[in-house]
């Protein structure tokens, strides 16, 4: 038998051991965090500042006062502002298409819309110089001349790789909706285009402006497609590598990079101050909008689908018929010997892509998970604290963070310097690079955990880690396993986070189709980029298969 005194004393001590556990998972969550994100941000700032006369804003004033800077700022902003206009306007109308109506193939469109978030990002300029360029197949064939480099090369590219983000944004938006209003608007004999600009619009607004501010982000960092197709129209992304790679000038480097952190970070804000002034759309009286067929409308909805599916599928297709050519484009004959991939390191990039992909779905799934189960069990200070901290990494473009990661761990006085030119450090890189979208995953799924289940686990004797043990994490473990799959599809097409850490022993996929292209290998930068979309095709059949299977179990062991 218990005795009281010993039952408050048991109480006591379970208290504060899950105190003593809260600060540790909170110390695991919050160093990392300060020491791959804060850190090499600080190191980069003041390296900007970094004069031979002291600290100051001489490298400030040198290049501002270049006239290459003026025209490398406009460029980038030109280049992300028409991207963001034409991305938003296509991807509205898709996610149109794809809710309001009653259209054939959504299931198809919706998945071909989302092909370019699977392969890295300068596949869309690979696919176009297969298609438009100087020997491009369109070019070729009809003799047009069309010189696709620079400005429009990067903008479309730029627009088919941004266009997934912007419709899972407009889709969400899209999905739901109060049928009472539209039948008020049309009772009052209000016209189709009159209910789309009064209704539709104004309910969609936030998610329009959250597409906006996402998009502006996603090109404005883009190193990719620039660098592949943007030939002497130089933006802000390509000239920190230039400044860095090609003439180890990291100070300038430096200071781009701040110059290129505040657009992106100011997005980023924006973005989400708008989505806090979000309202809910649907109430506890609303009917949900049902869809009803209309000839001309789904017609007219199909077409658009067909058309711009086909251009997100020809510019894959085309990527993966040059793989299988002898030579681009002057011998067609079809033939495996890219696959061979007789170049320096052969196949060994793509094996080191996925060991370093498997090392980030590893931790970054650990460091994300943790991160949102401790969050909620801190005050509200300390709460907000570890919020900010793990939603940072979204203001900071992966070549910014790269770049840090150069100037932090490069020292040899360091006490991470073991972890540089590692294929840790390109994991760890790649975890802080998407954090915050892991971590905001995580996130909502522990918020729709009812304080009860921690209540009740704890009247029954259970600690902390025995509550995550066996309540919250078997609750979200579909989270958990989406978690790890999106870190590993990241990391698997990324490149600009890791293109400054990259040895010729730790040299991944990605970053191989790069070089070849730039070495005039375009048939052997095809065939990697076939092999990424191929592994990372098989990394979400697996992840959907085995999904399919524990649900299945699960279902089996509650009957």
């Amino acid at each position: 038998m218990i005795t009281p005194s010993a039952g408050a004393s048991a109480s006591a001590w379970r208290l504060d051991s899950d105190r003593l556990v809260t600060f540790a998972l909170a110390a695991a969550v919050a160093v990392p965090l300060f020491l791959f994100v804060l850190v090499p941000l600080a190191d980069i700032l003041m390296l900007s500042f970094a004069t031979p006369d002291g600290f100051g804003l001489g490298n400030y004033v040198r290049y501002f006062q270049t006239p290459k800077f003026s025209r490398v700022i406009a460029n980038s902003l030109v280049v992300s502002a028409c991207a963001t206009v034409i991305t938003v306007v296509l991807a509205y109308g898709f996610a149109y298409a794809m809710h309001r109506t009653a259209m054939r193939w959504k299931t198809v469109f919706g998945l071909i819309a989302l092909l370019p978030l699977f392969a890295p990002s300068l596949v869309q300029a690979l696919g176009i110089l297969f298609l438009l360029g100087r020997n491009g197949l369109i070019n070729r064939a009809f003799d047009l001349g069309i010189d696709v480099y620079g400005f429009w090369g990067i903008v479309i590219a730029d627009v088919l790789y941004s266009f997934p983000h912007a419709y899972l944004i407009l889709s969400a938006a899209l999905a739901v909706a109060d049928a009472r209003i539209y039948e008020s608007a049309q009772m009052l004999g209000a016209g189709p285009l009159r209910v789309f600009r009064t209704v539709t619009l104004p309910a969609t607004k936030y998610g329009l402006m959250s597409a906006c501010f996402v998009v502006f982000t996603i090109v404005i960092t883009d190193f990719g497609n620039p660098m592949v197709i943007g030939a002497d129209y130089n933006v802000l992304a390509t000239e920190i590598y230039n400044q860095v790679s090609g003439q180890a000038n990291f100070e300038m480097g430096a200071v781009i990079g701040v110059v290129l952190l505040i657009p992106a970070a100011l997005a980023v804000v924006v973005e989400k101050l708008v989505s806090r002034r979000s309202f809910a759309v649907i109430g506890d009286r609303s009917q949900p909008l049902t869809v009803r067929p209309h000839r001309v409308a789904d017609r007219v909805a199909f077409a658009y689908s067909l058309v711009v599916c086909g251009a997100i599928l020809s510019i894959i297709g085309i990527v993966f018929l040059a793989s299988f050519v002898t030579l681009w484009p002057y011998n067609l004959h079809l033939s495996l010997r890219h696959y061979r991939f007789e170049v320096q390191n052969g196949i060994e990039p793509l094996w080191t892509s996925i060991h370093v992909s498997l090392m980030a779905a590893g931790i970054g799934m650990a460091v994300t998970v943790a991160a949102a189960c401790v969050l909620r069990r801190l005050g509200p200070w300390a709460a907000q604290a570890l919020y900010f901290l793990s939603i940072l990494p979204a203001a900071v473009p992966g070549m910014v963070l790269g770049l840090g990661y150069i100037l932090a761990f490069n020292d040899p006085a360091h006490p991470l310097h073991f972890l540089y030119g590692t294929l840790l450090i390109l994991a760890i890189c790649n975890v802080y690079h998407y954090h915050a979208q892991g971590f905001l995953v995580a996130t909502t799924s522990v918020n729709q955990i009812s304080r009860v289940f921690d209540e009740a686990s704890a009247v029954l004797g259970g600690g902390l880690l025995r509550t995550l043990a066996r309540v919250t994490l078997p609750i979200i473990w579909p989270t958990v396993a989406s978690v790890v799959v999106f870190f590993f599809v990241r990391s698997m097409v990324t490149l600009s986070a890791v293109i400054f850490l990259i040895t010729p022993e730790t040299q991944l996929a990605a970053v191989s189709v790069l070089l070849l292209d730039d070495s005039g290998n375009q048939n052997q930068a095809a065939a990697f980029s076939v092999c990424i979309m191929a592994v990372v095709g098989a990394a979400l059949l697996a992840f959907h298969f085995a999904l399919r299977w524990l649900v299945g179990r699960d279902v089996a062991l509650v009957r």
